[in-house]
């Protein structure tokens, strides 16, 4: 096997993860770090073997040596401009969720991205969360119509973030850097499996709040409906406002069968068209709700993620998680923003096409009159 060389731009949490799910993949070797911290990058590069080089900027790591592939793991606000430099050098490339904070330049960087793929370039957005055996599953049951016409959803994600989280970064709770709050950092991997079950968003109603934390720009609830190109009504919410933290939910309610997705795991599945057909007959046991989890199954996730995307370099086909993807995830995560700012609904093709691309953040900042002092 061919190893595909990496160059992974970021050496804080994420950066780290992304460097464990390379180390278990055989065609992937991480060669180069670059973080404008140095020590950040050194700290890490001292838990790789063999050692990857060090280097503060993108492209005096492009130049050192040959690298075919490079992971954008910096906050996101800088993931454009990292990805753009990589294109250009020649290099494969997958950026970490989301795509931006700024949706005009993610809407240019597609164009960006289309044209590469034209010179053999992949390009991927990290949405690892579509290739647990839970979701696949889910959607080939959508996809063969075994729940009927599905009529809605509801999405939830009650996390916990304490005040620390927000204050261990100066980016962290920022519009420029981190794009948002609980929707836009955390809850962004749920509004991408709705998208990858629901398809297109016609309408969005929102509204967003700052109630359990200080000295943040963005919120910490984000609730939402929307209504879908299918007809199909979902309900939305995002927080990192819910001591302890509890479990993710995805439930889809069809005509001819529902499922539930819990912490990312099947918990549920009926359809009429095989009654007997059960949560265990679709998925691993380690993936049916209420069994013991893999401990280190966020690696694990990016470690699928990472398969799709060797396959795609190595096929020339196009990756499970696309540009466009990531796009559209981008837009509907700035469609609740934009509405809950304006106070009405606003439609998703308007958003997506940059019909509200003048709206500043200063007018979405979120309602803090209940704020965590009050």
């Amino acid at each position: 096997m061919t190893v595909i060389d990496v160059a992974i731009v970021g050496s804080g949490i994420i950066g780290a993860h992304h460097a464990k799910a390379i180390a278990r993949h055989p065609g992937l070797r991480v060669t180069a770090l670059v973080d404008a911290r140095i020590e950040a990058a050194e700290a890490l590069a001292a838990t790789l073997d063999p050692r990857p080089s060090v280097h503060l900027t993108l492209a005096e790591a492009l130049s050192a040596q040959a690298i075919n592939l490079v992971s954008i793991c910096t906050p996101s606000g800088l993931h454009i401009a990292a990805a753009e430099e990589t294109l250009a050098a020649g290099a494969h490339l997958l950026i970490e969720k989301p795509l931006d904070t700024d949706l005009a330049k993610a809407r240019a960087f597609a164009k960006v991205a289309e044209e590469a793929a034209t010179r053999g370039l992949v390009t991927s957005v990290v949405s690892q969360h579509r290739f647990d055996p839970a979701t696949v599953a889910v959607g080939r049951a959508v996809r063969e119509h075994r729940l009927g016409r599905v009529t809605s959803a509801v999405v939830s994600m009650p996390w916990w973030r304490d005040q620390a989280y927000y204050d261990s970064a100066g980016w962290r709770g920022t519009w420029e850097f981190d794009g948002g709050g609980a929707l836009a950092n955390q809850g962004i991997h749920l509004v991408d499996q709705m998208l990858a079950l629901l398809g297109r968003p016609a309408e969005v109603y929102a509204q967003t709040a700052l109630l359990s934390h200080e000295r943040i720009e963005v919120e910490d609830v984000a609730a939402a409906t929307i209504r879908f190109e299918s007809g199909a009504l979902a309900v939305l919410h995002a927080t990192t406002g819910a001591r302890p933290g509890l479990p993710v939910r995805l439930a889809l309610y069809g005509t001819e069968g529902s499922a539930v997705l819990q912490d990312d795991q099947l918990e549920y599945f009926h359809t009429t068209t095989d009654p007997q057909l059960r949560a265990a007959d679709l998925v691993p046991p380690q993936d049916v709700y209420g069994a013991a989890k893999d401990p280190d199954g966020w690696v694990t996730g990016h470690l699928r993620q990472y398969q799709d995307l060797v396959d795609a370099i190595g096929s020339g086909r196009a990756p499970g998680v696309q540009v466009r993807h990531g796009l559209e995830a981008l837009a509907l995560v700035r469609s609740v923003y934009v509405s809950a700012g304006l106070g009405r609904a606003v439609s998703f093709s308007e958003v997506l096409d940059g019909a509200f691309d003048d709206i500043q953040p200063s007018q979405v900042t979120p309602n803090s009159s209940q704020g965590a002092n009050q």
